[in-house]
């Protein structure tokens, strides 16, 4: 799992037919103390709740479809929870 940022929203106007419905964001990797790392990354919603702005994490590769509710979809990242808050132990 990876800390990330919603920065954005994705307008698809064809979708595979096992994706409609899937909101798709675009998030901004983070490390531990909340820092930009790589470059931003398109995300389906597993949640159906996550909006611009919000902290998130999210998922890649295979595990990534497993979070979606129809799990043959052609996605390679998903935001899997909402993060409330971040507490750094041990610095």
């Amino acid at each position: 799992m990876q800390l990330a940022r919603v920065t954005g929203t994705v307008v698809a106007t064809i979708k595979a037919p096992n994706m409609e419905g899937v909101r798709l964001l675009i998030v901004q990797p983070l490390t531990r103390k909340l820092e930009p790392v790589g470059q931003p990354v398109v995300a389906a919603d597993a949640l159906e709740t996550a909006g611009p702005g919000q902290l998130v994490y999210i998922v890649g590769a295979r595990e990534a479809a497993e979070a979606m509710p129809n799990r043959f979809v052609p996605v390679d990242h998903a935001i899997v929870g909402i993060v409330d808050a971040v507490e750094v132990l041990g610095r």
